[in-house]
């Protein structure tokens, strides 16, 4: 019901797992990957175990061929399963149990594995494994488009409904919840790869907005660049990211924060005017952030 790709970047070291199904919120069942560890794709008649024991081995050491054949062991029923796997040093491995729905099957070359079954047809996956090849840009742009051929190609030949994407890094931490910087999920939509590469995009755009919101200096406590021209930097990302996300006033919202608490009232102001006529109570809401020491009550006097 499902087709995936599992991938280590062998610049980053990144971990990465992409799906595509004809079925509700695939990515709750078929898509795990943890920082530093590896990513799985479990998918045809979906056995959790494949996901959570088999990450738990790769964590423990083992290579993904034999977690592979451990879990099938354990099976009853591994002609039904299918999984693609990566570990944190690129040992990719597939499986693609014979009673798995044509077109079916799995490509794995390098750090990389394709897999796919109910598939419009087996050129499906080689159009799918090509096309990462061929991209560039980080794990998460190279994911997409391979996500983009697998349904240019065909896809799922029921159609399509919902898709997924995880990013980890690709060292181990204490923390991995800061090592994230993909985790997208599209549940129902009648298009759910273009919805997904507008999700990456809308994700790359609040990164720059997030970046700024919880800058130590340039927003988090008293002002200050940490760096030389840190501010300017800030600034153009937060431009940047407003062009992606029209009719969204936050990325400009924040950045007339930024030039406010940076000293510079007049660009403030003119760059409010945008936001406060599409959310007027973000008027209001310039008033709390000076409660929290955002900015001082003076300064919102001057922006209203």
């Amino acid at each position: 019901m499902t087709y995936s790709i599992v991938a280590r970047d062998e610049a980053t070291g990144h971990l990465g797992v992409a799906c595509e199904s004809h079925f509700f919120a695939p990515g709750a069942g078929v898509t795990w990957a943890e920082p530093g560890v590896g990513a799985i794709a479990t998918q045809a008649f979906i056995d959790g175990r494949y996901g959570g024991t088999g990450m738990a081995l790769l964590a423990d050491g083992a290579t993904a061929s034999d977690v592979l054949d451990r879990l099938r062991a354990d099976d009853p029923h591994p002609e039904v399963r299918q999984v693609g796997l990566v570990g944190a040093v690129g040992d990719a491995a597939a499986w693609t149990g014979g009673a798995c729905i044509a077109a079916a099957g799995s490509l794995v070359d390098g750090p990389v594995a394709v897999q796919g079954n109910m598939l419009a047809h087996d050129g499906v996956l080689t159009e799918m494994l090509a096309a990462y090849h061929r991209s560039s840009g980080d794990l998460a742009e190279r994911l997409m488009s391979a996500m983009e051929a697998a349904e240019a190609a065909g896809g799922d030949i029921r159609g399509s409904q919902g898709a997924a994407m995880i990013v980890v890094g690709g060292e181990r931490t204490s923390e991995p919840w800061n090592h994230r910087p993909v985790d997208l999920r599209v549940e129902d939509h009648p298009d759910p790869i273009s919805e997904l590469r507008r999700l990456l995009r809308y994700r790359r755009a609040f990164d720059a907005v997030s970046g700024t919101m919880f800058a130590p200096g340039l927003m988090i406590g008293p002002y200050g660049e940490p760096r030389a021209g840190d501010r300017d930097r800030a600034l153009a990302g937060l431009a940047d990211a407003a062009r992606v996300m029209v009719g969204n006033p936050e990325a400009e919202f924040w950045r007339a924060v930024l030039l406010a608490r940076s000293g510079d009232l007049d660009a403030a102001r003119d760059q409010l005017a945008g936001p406060l006529s599409a959310n007027p109570r973000l008027g209001e809401f310039l008033g709390r952030l000076a409660d929290a020491g955002f900015l001082d009550h003076s300064q919102v006097e001057k922006l209203r």
